[in-house]
């Protein structure tokens, strides 16, 4: 019997990978014991108890940025974390630590060090972060989803997805995918997704060319993000969604997605054969860029920045693109050919080869 301790959180990119991951344990090892380290404030809160998980929380310790009162009170609070974390794994008698990112997971490989057990790390984004990149010093192995990311020991794994997208045949689904929906067989099908947050430069963009897209015989899935400020364009066969529960009918039922690129997403349309349109967050460190670059560079997507996102762009690219069957085929094929749909297992194994190693 194997105890795992997961720790991440905080995003969706992060906990999704951790929840795959403890999914393929459980079906795979079922006298194993599986524990979360995680805060309180991330989506690790709601997201792995609702899946069958026990949580154990730390404080939230972002690294400072700056001098303030926060960052001369963080050493203190960040030794207690490790504290916490170490006798976390005493107690329960951890055999090893699989961390994601994330404000919980510095603590984490701290402790495992120091408690003198291995640690694996994945990395989700081709840009890492820096818990990961301090973490990798002393790592057992580490995992990463994109080829060329800039961290130690880095071995490419692919993103762990969750298993209906993994396993999903889009062929077989788009039946049942355009039924769900209430889409139209004879058209085609634009899908359209900011993320879990939205993205106003991607909504405002497509709706302003909604008649145009349907006029040409296509049909729009455009899942708003909740963004109040942005309404439905009330045109007939462009369907919105504030949000969607089932991303795998949604990409069953496409034949293109405009979207932004996250590592989660870049992962799932490149693994499925999906054209795309990324239009990477402008904001932030910039990983969604080098999120995309892969794919992009080989020629299985298409990139736009942000700002050059309009409707104008929409009518003069996207029309076109969505009645070229070829080039749609020609950008499944190689997107395809560059991704990875079975990242879980192949983490699971990365994490139990450091296991034997350790043995």
């Amino acid at each position: 019997m194997t105890r795992y301790l997961l720790a991440g959180g905080g995003t969706a990119g992060h906990v999704n990978p951790l929840l795959a991951l403890a999914d393929r344990i459980r079906a795979t090892e079922p006298d194993s014991v599986i524990v979360v380290l995680g805060t309180k404030e991330g989506l690790e809160a709601r997201l792995v108890p609702e899946r069958g998980y026990e949580l154990v929380t730390i404080e939230r310790l972002p690294f400072p940025r700056r001098p303030n009162g926060y960052a001369l009170s963080f050493p203190q609070r960040y030794r207690r974390a490790i504290a916490q974390t170490r006798e976390l794994i005493r107690e329960r008698d951890i055999d090893i630590v699989v961390g994601f990112g994330g404000y919980a997971s510095a603590p984490a490989y701290r402790a495992a060090k120091a408690e003198g057990i291995p640690s694996v790390i994945h990395e989700a984004n081709a840009k890492p972060g820096l818990a990961n990149k301090l973490g990798a010093r002393s790592a057992a192995r580490v995992g990463v989803t994109f080829a060329g990311t800039p961290i130690r020991g880095a071995r490419v794994v692919g993103m762990p997805l969750r298993r209906e997208v993994a396993e999903l045949d889009l062929a077989e689904t788009r039946e049942e995918a355009l039924a769900h929906f209430g889409l139209d067989p004879a058209r085609r099908t634009l899908l359209v997704t900011g993320g879990s947050l939205g993205a106003k430069q991607i909504n405002e963009a497509v709706s302003g060319a909604a008649g145009e897209l349907v006029a040409a015989g296509n049909q729009v899935l455009h899942v708003w993000g909740g963004l109040n400020e942005l309404v439905d364009p009330g045109v007939e066969h462009y369907s919105v969604l504030p949000y969607c529960d089932r991303m795998d009918l949604a990409f069953a039922a496409a034949d293109l997605v405009v979207s932004r690129a996250g590592s989660t997403t870049v992962s799932e349309l490149t693994g499925l054969g999906l054209p795309a349109i990324y239009a990477p967050y402008s904001h932030g460190n910039g990983e969604q860029r080098f999120n995309a670059a892969g794919v992009v560079e080989a020629g299985g997507a298409i990139f736009v920045e942000d700002h050059e996102l309009t409707p104008d762009w929409v009518r003069g690219n996207v029309l076109p693109l969505i009645a070229d069957e070829a080039r749609l085929a020609e950008l499944s094929r190689t997107a395809r050919s560059v991704g990875v749909l079975d990242g879980t297992e192949r983490l699971h194994a990365l994490v139990r080869e450091a296991l034997s190693a350790r043995a």
